[in-house]
């Protein structure tokens, strides 16, 4: 849980640093957003949510 909400966290920053500096119309940021809400509830979202976490697990263990 403290994964995905650190993900969402960061995915915000960039959206609004994007947002402020022209470079991502709100037009696009608000499709991205319903992009990313359809996906939750399509038959994909356990698919990604597998492959997100395996991938946080792996960054886990990587030592500096």
């Amino acid at each position: 849980m403290a994964v995905s909400i650190s993900v969402v966290l960061l995915l915000v920053i960039l959206t609004v640093i994007f947002l402020r500096s022209g470079k991502l119309k709100f037009s696009h940021a608000l499709v991205c957003a319903l992009l990313g809400f359809y996906l939750a509830s399509s038959s994909l979202a356990p698919d990604i949510h597998q492959g997100l976490a395996g991938a946080a697990d792996m960054v886990s263990h990587v030592r500096p």
